[in-house]
């Protein structure tokens, strides 16, 4: 990664905007069902697979200032909906790339910030017009709602090709949850061996069996409505760290207190539920303990090959967990696969018409801007984006608000007919945060170093490994 230039004014901005593409470069080929993945290896050399923006951009060791913008903009995308990480970084970049003649020429920064700010309120105002509502009260529909909203999350990450089974579970995940929709009350274990499709979701608690006595194994492996005792006492030797973990999540789910000794054992400190079994699976036994009265929780067991690959996975069902959450809490949803952002370029670039002056083209950067999202589904799927894009463009024309790409047949398709649905918070959230961000890397026009910091550090240690050796020329 470059490092910054002393420059000021349009050279500097145009330095940051170069850096911005640098960092969207790498996420680019992620994005969508054909993305591909990358392998980060860190300086440890333990190796990372991911497709997910976030954590690509969270393992890249980014030192310019101003690209740092776009890992923040992926982090908060990833904490506020979960998904869309990559286009969210997307986005951004482009946006920057659209403005950059009209840097070069000398435009204002503010100019184009006002025009951005407006060209995003019409934008986010379109979504909330034009996405559809579900209806709550009917639960058959909903459900289906929510598993077509986990698949769409599912299908550009790796276990795509499983992504009914795992759009299933997710929602039986996150349906067993109360009211509030814990995220931590959905507990993900992950057991190596096995197949992807022995994955399983447990009602209730479920942990390594971290204790063993003697004739344990004439013992029934299973108990109806047991009691439960959750001690704080050395009952042996054994890795305290399983033990204090299995008692808090004990305690969150199935009530009771932690005891210290074995004295007063009444049956207010007890916790109970209404099953608790040992079960084998894979190499390890575990204990489930199912039915819990006090906190709905459930487990996710997952099962497969490589270590990277159940992380990954992990991480995925993270990102549907997190979209099936947003899609119970804003029950509005738009139609992916670029659809939606072909519709506001539409939107935007007939208003865009209707104004006079530097707005107008700078309303017309912006809804070109979007048409990258559907552009970087052909790329990456190897398709011909340009006649993909005009067929889109001339069918939003005609009023075909839903269509997008059709990543199966190489052609266009009302994406809401096949399912290809979003929550529509994480677009309004994407085009809000990409924009913000944009405006803030337009707002720089001088980085300023602490002169101090460079100079009190040992000789020659400046250019060590962070590419910060060579100056930056212009």
């Amino acid at each position: 990664m470059m490092y910054c230039d002393t420059s000021q004014g349009i050279p500097q901005l145009i330095s940051n905007i170069n850096a911005c593409q640098v960092i969207a470069e790498a996420v680019r080929t992620t994005l969508g069902p054909r993305g591909m993945d990358k392998l980060m290896v860190d300086s440890r050399g333990k190796a990372t697979i991911s497709n997910d923006g976030a954590t690509i951009l969270k393992l890249l060791d980014v030192v310019h200032p101003a690209a740092k913008t776009l890992v923040d903009i992926a982090r908060s995308q990833d904490a506020e909906v979960g998904d869309g990480t990559t286009s969210v970084t997307l986005l951004a970049a482009e946006f920057l790339k659209q403005l950059k003649p009209y840097v070069e020429e000398g435009l204002h920064p503010q100019t184009i910030i006002r025009a951005f700010r407006i060209a995003t309120g019409l934008a986010v105002k379109k979504i909330k017009e034009i996405s559809v509502t579900v209806k709550k009260d009917n639960k058959q529909e909903q459900r289906q709602l929510l598993e077509k909203c986990a698949a769409t999350a599912l299908n550009s990450k790796l276990i795509a090709g499983q992504k009914d089974f795992f759009s299933k579970m997710v929602v039986d995940a996150v349906m067993s949850l109360d009211e509030l929709l814990p995220l931590k009350m959905i507990g993900i274990k992950k057991v190596q061996g096995g197949a992807l499709e022995d994955s399983q979701l447990v009602a209730g608690v479920a942990f390594k069996k971290t204790f063993s006595y003697a004739g344990f194994e004439m013992q029934p492996k299973r108990y109806e409505n047991p009691k439960i005792a959750l001690l704080n006492v050395e009952l042996e030797l054994k890795a305290e760290k399983d033990n204090a973990e299995v008692r808090v999540s004990s305690v969150e789910a199935c009530g009771g207190s932690i005891q210290t000794s074995v004295g007063n054992m009444t049956d207010n400190v007890l916790g109970h539920c209404e099953l608790f079994e040992e079960v084998q699976v894979g190499g390890e036994r575990y204990n489930f303990f199912k039915g819990c009265p006090k906190a709905k929780t459930c487990t996710i067991i997952l099962r497969g090959g490589a270590e990277q690959f159940m992380e990954e996975t992990e991480r995925s069902l993270h990102d549907a967990i997190m979209i099936v959450r947003r899609a119970i809490k804003n029950d509005s949803i738009v139609a992916g696969g670029g659809a939606i952002e072909m519709e506001l370029s539409k939107y935007l670039r007939d208003y865009s018409r209707t104004i006079p002056g530097k707005q107008q083209l700078l309303i017309g950067a912006y809804a070109k801007a979007l048409e990258i999202i559907p552009r970087q589904l052909c790329d990456n799927a190897g398709f011909d984006a340009t006649n993909i894009l005009n067929k889109l463009r001339a069918k939003h024309a005609q009023g075909g608000m839903w269509y997008g790409v059709d990543i199966n047949n190489e052609d266009i398709a009302d994406n809401f007919a096949a399912c290809v649905w979003e929550p529509s918070i994480v677009r309004i959230n994407a085009l809000t945060a990409a924009s913000e961000a944009a405006c803030l890397i337009l707002s720089v026009d001088e980085t300023i170093k602490n002169p101090r910091s460079s100079v009190d550090g040992p000789p020659g240690g400046a250019g060590r490994g962070r590419g910060r050796g060579r100056p930056h020329a212009h």
